[in-house]
């Protein structure tokens, strides 16, 4: 029982320690700026996959063949230990940022695809007689309906990005792993160490999967009543119906 308390003890200190707080705020931030960063150019990937030129939808397949196929782990150290052989010399960060960003782009030009595709080409054909432009049927057509094919796949994939971040410890990034591994190394208590870290990716994960629980019913039509059953683009759509009339 002694030794239960204790280690209770030993672990809430490693929680509110300095080191590990800055190793779960360099764990959150490499978290969230590789995610957006992946959603951006995964949209662009994604719109490039779609195009009517055939160039480009191959050049989009490569990239996206490319990354998929190659372990994170392997372009990780790439970035970081090769990168500088062509005169390219990045910081841990950096090099774990660049690496995660254009892996998880891969991902999400597939699950932002999907999701474009999911809406009908009837709704473009009839946006574009009614006279809107590309951009305002992405804006107002599309993404309304898209964003429900891609939103619960997405945050399983910031998830899948929280739990990945580990791995930028192998080039050195003072994340949680890194910061319970060289506490460890100090005075030999992996444990207690270790335990700490998994409290950290546990609670990280469960809020994360919190908030996916929120947007999935926000987004869930079939809960709400039948008037809500109207998307906003068909909405919009009918008010360029009545401005042309």
């Amino acid at each position: 029982m002694t030794n239960f308390v204790n280690m209770i003890d030993s672990v809430g200190g490693y929680l509110f320690s300095h080191s590990f707080l800055l190793g779960a705020v360099n764990t959150l931030k490499l978290t969230m700026v590789a995610q957006l960063t992946a959603v951006v150019l995964g949209f662009v990937i994604a719109i490039a996959k779609t195009s009517r030129w055939k160039i480009i939808q191959s050049l989009a397949g490569t990239y996206i063949w490319i990354f998929r196929g190659i372990p994170v782990l392997v372009q990780l150290i790439f970035v970081y230990n090769a990168l500088p052989e062509f005169g390219i010399r990045l910081s841990s960060f950096q090099s774990a940022f660049v690496a995660l960003a254009l892996n998880e782009a891969a991902y999400m030009a597939e699950i932002i695809r999907t999701g474009l595709t999911s809406v009908g080409k009837g709704q473009h054909r009839a946006a574009h007689a009614l006279g809107m432009s590309n951009w305002q049927i992405m804006r107002h057509v599309i993404l309304p309906q898209a964003l429900r094919v891609i939103v619960p796949p997405t945050a399983n994939q910031v998830i899948g990005m929280l739990k990945t971040t580990a791995m930028a410890s192998a080039v050195g990034y003072t994340d949680l792993l890194l910061t319970a591994q060289q506490v460890a190394s100090a005075n030999f208590n992996y444990v207690d160490t270790l335990i700490a870290v998994v409290i950290y990716y546990l609670m990280f994960t469960g809020i994360l999967t919190l908030v996916q629980s929120y947007l999935e019913r926000r987004m869930d039509i079939s809960r709400r009543g039948p008037g809500a059953r109207k998307s906003k683009s068909s909405i919009i759509l009918k008010r360029w119906v009545s401005k042309i009339m």
